[in-house]
């Protein structure tokens, strides 16, 4: 293991720079050939320690990736099923899915590869020294038990200081995410001073907590450096008193200089491992504290036959200045519902209080779990990655056969087959080199790919020739016979073949 390596090259290193010491102070040509051996030790031990520390760095690293990955594979469609008035804000979710996973994968990268050696090393490190002097092994472990006390009560207060701190950066971006998202509402209302406010308290508290963890960190530093630099003084004392044979009490043990200058040069080892330790302590407290708010993200809904009915009983949502509803709607496991009015009549608030990510204000709306509803929206969120990849952001376990069968049905096979490319095309957030009507059908497809129960679309024939849009009609028509489909629409034909309509 690297941390015993690390340890045999310090003492080899130690061992070498005693017998040079040593040689040096004898003189004549042995003690050349001693010195020279000595550097040699020295060399070699150095080697070690600097393959050992980077041969720990790389496992850790490659661990700390391997548990992203596996942390964020696991975690996305969680996130992505969050839905609703309780659900995280966006700012604070995107900390969970980006600034938790990655303070996780500090704690598995830093800290863990330092963890054991810091729990057995020092242990290791007085056997080692015990082999030369026993007194100054055991002045080292008797320095240990007094440390461990301090270290555990320092640890207890810092580990309560980061839960606080990462709750508090989490709120922090919720607020700031949230509020540039809805500035031109909040320059409408004149609410620019009080919202101001409330982000300078939110930075403050950011601000008070991140002290606190500095406090304890520094309260920590403070008594390892205090415990680290008494045992290498008493161990000094012991060494020097020996050597000039000044000892207070019968000595226990004949030490002799070579001895003597290896077990001072072990002793700062002792404590080594647990400054690296500390040094990657705070990894460690915003890791565990990442590690307990991702606890609290729900697990996936399994999804397969959750449909019963969707159910809106007098539904209103009210914005200021404009009232939607009341709304009445009973729909099964099927059927195409057109919701219609004109532009600004509420059309996608309604959706948006179907899809669970408004509450009414009056009424009721019983609708399905996030995790069983597909969204095709007017504007779909796009991700600068490959069309494929935005295509299964829903699914990513899709077949290719399945990709390929929405792409078709939603009209996007000619797109795909003008790129050279093909599906493996790269595209921007804005979506540069699709027209807007592409962009929805981009959305409808990925949404046919996510195959859930509930099909919410927005305006999925607007921007679109005749011709493409009688095939979204059709589409969505068929879609209806297997599963419920409801349509924000201005389209008098898709409104015709509809089942119900609700007009606004």
């Amino acid at each position: 293991m690297a941390w015993t390596s690390d340890i045999a090259g310090a003492a080899v290193f130690a061992w070498g720079l005693a017998m040079a010491l040593d040689a040096a102070l004898d003189g004549g040509s042995r003690g050349a050939s001693a010195v020279l051996g000595g550097a040699v030790l020295m060399v070699l031990g150095g080697l070690m320690r600097f393959a050992s520390q980077c041969g720990a760095a790389v496992l850790g690293f490659d661990e700390g990736r391997a548990l992203a990955r596996v942390r964020r594979a696991a975690l996305y469609p969680r996130l992505f099923g969050i839905a609703g008035p309780t659900a995280p804000a966006l700012g604070a979710t995107a900390t969970l899915g980006i600034d938790h996973v990655a303070a996780e994968q500090a704690r598995a990268a830093r800290f863990a590869p330092v963890r054991k050696a810091a729990s057995l090393g020092p242990v290791l490190v007085a056997l080692v020294v015990a082999l030369e002097s026993r007194v100054a092994a055991l002045i080292l472990l008797a320095t240990l038990v007094p440390f461990i006390i301090g270290m555990i009560l320092a640890g207890g207060a810092a580990r309560h200081a980061a839960d606080r701190q990462m709750a508090a950066i989490t709120a922090l971006s919720a607020l700031y995410v949230d509020r540039l998202r809805h500035l031109p509402i909040i320059r409408h209302f004149a609410a620019e001073d009080r919202i101001a406010r409330a982000a300078g308290d939110a930075a403050q508290d950011v601000a008070a907590r991140t002290i606190a963890v500095l406090r304890a960190a520094f309260l920590s530093s403070a008594i390892l450096e205090f415990f680290a630099a008494l045992s290498v003084a008493l161990v000094a004392v012991y060494c020097g008193f020996s050597l000039l044979g000044i000892l207070p009490f019968p000595a226990p043990e004949q030490l002799d200089y070579r001895a003597a200058f290896f077990v001072l040069v072990m002793a700062p080892e002792f404590y080594l491992p647990m400054r690296r330790l500390a040094a990657a302590y705070h990894e460690k407290q915003l890791g565990e504290a990442a590690e307990k708010a991702l606890a609290e993200v729900p697990e996936l809904q399994d999804i397969s036959g959750i449909f019963g009915a969707l159910s809106l009983r007098g539904a209103v949502v009210e914005w200021p200045g404009h009232r939607i509803g009341p709304v009445d709607l009973e729909l099964g496991s099927h059927g195409l519902v057109c919701i219609t009015g004109p532009t600004g009549s509420g059309k996608t608030s309604l959706l948006a209080a179907i899809a669970g990510q408004v509450a009414p204000s009056e009424g009721v709306i019983e609708t399905l779990p996030a995790a069983a509803i597909a969204w095709a929206g007017q504007v779909p969120l796009l991700l600068p990655t490959t069309l494929e990849d935005n295509l299964r952001l829903g699914r990513p376990d899709t077949s290719d056969q399945a990709v390929a069968e929405a792409v078709q049905a939603a009209g996007l096979d000619a797109l795909v087959a003008s790129r050279a490319e093909g599906l493996a095309t790269a595209i921007d957030h804005h979506g540069a080199w699709l027209s807007g009507g592409e962009r929805r059908r981009l959305g409808l497809a990925r949404a046919l790919i996510a195959d859930r129960p509930l099909l919410l679309a927005d305006e999925p024939t607007a921007d679109l020739d005749a011709p493409s849009a009688e095939r979204i009609i059709a589409l969505l028509v068929a879609e209806a016979r297997r599963r419920a489909v409801i349509v924000a629409t201005h389209d008098e034909r898709l409104a015709a073949v509809a089942d119900t309509v609700i007009a606004l």
